[in-house]
């Protein structure tokens, strides 16, 4: 490499590094303007630490998309994987409701095995089959939707089905059909 490929090269990996670094610097100032307010208002840090809680597990989720791109996509997922149930965890005891971490975890848990399951079928089906993987995982949404429903219905007295329920399960069964044609009339 000569000098001037060298001079761009460093050039065009300190652009790549200004978003993850200006996301990162926007997230702490975040964090501390919160902190600064609370103590400022209570005199102690008190409802500060939900905010700042928030900020981290967002930070935790979305630096990893920013910092390696595409490669940082399983990484965000596994922070998602790993960091949901201590985050609700911290919620919960900051609010003092019980409910936030067991209602939280009754529907986070097969939200991230769904997650997962439909990262595989992306991954598995491949690049040249995207609108047959989208059209499996609306179709897989259907009974993700209802089971999420069965929990809901069972913890706090949500109805099983309402209007809404239907409508959702129509929208997902027609992107579905259109996902599947779609791949249909590419192939």
């Amino acid at each position: 490499m000569n000098q001037t490929e060298i001079g761009t090269f460093i050039s065009s990996c300190r652009k790549e590094k200004r978003i993850p670094l200006l996301y990162s610097s926007t997230l702490f100032i975040a964090i501390l303007v919160c902190l600064i307010c609370n103590l400022a208002i209570d005199g102690i840090v008190s409802w500060s630490l939900i905010p700042a809680s928030a900020i981290i597990f967002t930070w935790a989720i979305f630096f990893p998309v920013l910092y390696l791109k595409k490669r940082g996509i399983i990484i965000s997922f596994i922070s998602l994987s790993m960091f949901t149930l201590p985050f609700l965890f911290l919620i919960s005891h900051f609010t003092e409701t019980k409910e936030v971490f067991t209602i939280g975890t009754a529907t986070a848990v097969p939200s991230i095995v769904f997650l997962w399951v439909v990262t595989a079928i992306f991954h598995f089906l491949g690049k040249k089959r995207i609108s047959t993987a989208a059209g499996i995982s609306f179709l897989l949404s259907i009974p993700f939707l209802f089971t999420i429903n069965i929990i809901l219905s069972n913890m706090i007295a949500e109805p099983l089905l309402d209007i809404w329920d239907i409508f959702s399960a129509l929208l997902l069964l027609t992107a579905a059909g259109i996902s599947f044609l779609l791949q249909k009339k590419n192939s």
